[in-house]
C-alpha cells in the first residue's frame, strides 16, 4: 500500500515537472505570493500560495489545485509548479492547504476548499480574478474534494466558518484524477479502508452511513453542475475505476457536460505518456470552459 502511494507521487512530481516546462513557453512574467491566509479551519490559519501572470490587464480565470495522499498527508507546496504553470498561461493558479486528519475528519477539508474558493472572490479585485470563471483540478483525495466543491452548493450545509460567508464558493468546471466518488460502495482495499477512510470520515460504514453518503460527490450531482472532467486508469489498486465511471453517468444522466478519460492499464498515477496526455486534455477543458 505504501509503495503505492509513493508509485503515485513520484509520477505526479513528473507530471507536474512536464506542465512547468510547457507553461515556460508561453509567457515568463509571473508573480508568485506564497503563505497567504485566506480563513480559519478551527482556531487555526489557513494558507495558499498563488500565482498570477504579470502581462495583460485582466481579470484573468483562476484554476485552484488540490493536492492528494490520502487526507492525511501532502501539503499545497506539491502543486507549485502547477499554479507557476497556468500562470504562465493566463489564469491566476491557486493551491490551498487544508485540515488533515487526525486533526480534523470530514467535512473539515470540504470546508476549507470552499473558504478558499470565497476568499478568492472576496480579492477577485486585488488579484484580477474573473469571480465567475474558478475552476478547480484535485489529485486522488484532492480529485474527492474537487469534486465535492463541484457537486454540492451552500444550501448542503458543508460550508463552514473559515471566513467570507457571503461570497459564494461554487466552481465553473472541475477536473479529477483518480479520486473517491462514492464511498457507500465500500469497493476499496481492506488495508486502504482500514488505515485511509475510517480515520478520515472517523468510522465504519457500519457505524456511520450517512457520514459515508454526505462524504461522497455521487450524492450531491444536480443538473446545474459545472462542467466535470475526469480521469482514472484501469488497474488503479487503490481507488477502483468504477468510483469515476458511476460519477461520470451520474452527471452525465442529469445532462451536465462530462467527459470521462478512462487509460487502460495505468494505475494510481499515470506513466509518462499518459501524463504528458492527460495534461494537454486538461487543459484543452479548461481553455474551453473558463476562458471562453
Amino acid at each position: 500500500m505504501k509503495r503505492a502511494v509513493v508509485l503515485g507521487s513520484l509520477v505526479l512530481a513528473l507530471v507536474a515537472f512536464l506542465f512547468l516546462a510547457a507553461g515556460r513557453r508561453e509567457s515568463p512574467g509571473i508573480a508568485v505570493e506564497r503563505d497567504l491566509v485566506y480563513g480559519k479551519g478551527g482556531d487555526a490559519e489557513l494558507k495558499l500560495d498563488l500565482a498570477m501572470p504579470m502581462a495583460g490587464d485582466g481579470p484573468f480565470p483562476a484554476v485552484v489545485f488540490l493536492h492528494g495522499r490520502g487526507w492525511r498527508e501532502g501539503s499545497r507546496q506539491e502543486m507549485s509548479h502547477f499554479i507557476e504553470g497556468v500562470s504562465r498561461m493566463g489564469y491566476v493558479g491557486v493551491t490551498p492547504e487544508y485540515r488533515l486528519v487526525p486533526t480534523a475528519r470530514f467535512p473539515a477539508q470540504v470546508e476549507d476548499c470552499k473558504a478558499a474558493v470565497r476568499w478568492l472572490r472576496a480579492n477577485a479585485r486585488k488579484y484580477r480574478i474573473r469571480r465567475d470563471r474558478i475552476g478547480v483540478v484535485g489529485f486522488s483525495a484532492g480529485g474527492h474534494l474537487a469534486g465535492m466543491l463541484g457537486a454540492t452548493d451552500r444550501k448542503d450545509g458543508l460550508e463552514g466558518t473559515g471566513g467570507n460567508p457571503d461570497q459564494p464558493s461554487d466552481v465553473q468546471a472541475v477536473v479529477t484524477f483518480f479520486g473517491p466518488s462514492d464511498f457507500s460502495t465500500r469497493d476499496w482495499p481492506k488495508d486502504l479502508e482500514k488505515e485511509v477512510i475510517v480515520p478520515f470520515l472517523g468510522g465504519t460504514f457500519a457505524d456511520k452511513p450517512d457520514v459515508y453518503r454526505r462524504a461522497s460527490p455521487i450524492s450531491y450531482v444536480i443538473k446545474d453542475a459545472p462542467p466535470f472532467l475526469l480521469f482514472h486508469g484501469t488497474e488503479d489498486e487503490l481507488v477502483p475505476v468504477d468510483q469515476s465511471r458511476r460519477m461520470a453517468e451520474k452527471l452525465k444522466s442529469l445532462g451536465v457536460p462530462t467527459q470521462l478519460v478512462v487509460l487502460e492499464g495505468e494505475r494510481h498515477g499515470f506513466t509518462d505518456a499518459r501524463n504528458q496526455e492527460a495534461m494537454k486534455k486538461m487543459l484543452d477543458f479548461l481553455a474551453e470552459r473558463l476562458k471562453k
